[in-house]
C-alpha cells in the first residue's frame, strides 16, 4: 500500500493481516547523483478490544476513546483512535 510517491521518496507499507503486522518501506533519495537509501521498519498494531482487555487484565477501567487528538468520536470507519484508561479509586 502505498502512502508517499514523489520524486525523492517512495513509502510503501506491507501488512500481515494474522499476525497484526506492518512493515513500511522507504526509498529515499540521498542527492544528486540518482542513488537511494532503503529502510524499513516493523510495527505491530493492535485493536481496540485487544488493549481493552489487556487494559482490563491491568485493573484499569475505559474512561473514553475517541478518533484523533482533537476529539472526534470514535465510529468504526476512524482510522485511529486515542484511548483514556483510568485505575478505578
Amino acid at each position: 500500500m502505498p502512502f508517499d510517491v514523489s520524486e525523492r521518496h517512495l513509502g510503501f507499507d506491507t501488512f500481515d493481516l494474522v499476525e497484526q503486522v506492518l512493515v513500511s518501506h522507504h526509498l529515499t533519495s540521498d542527492g544528486e547523483d540518482g542513488r537511494y537509501r532503503r529502510d524499513s521498519s516493523r510495527h505491530r498494531y493492535a485493536w481496540p478490544a485487544e488493549l481493552d482487555l489487556m487494559a482490563r487484565i491491568a485493573g484499569l477501567e475505559l474512561e473514553r476513546r475517541v478518533a484523533d487528538w482533537d476529539g472526534a468520536p470514535f465510529t468504526q470507519d476512524s482510522a485511529k483512535y486515542v484511548s483514556v484508561w483510568r485505575k478505578p479509586a
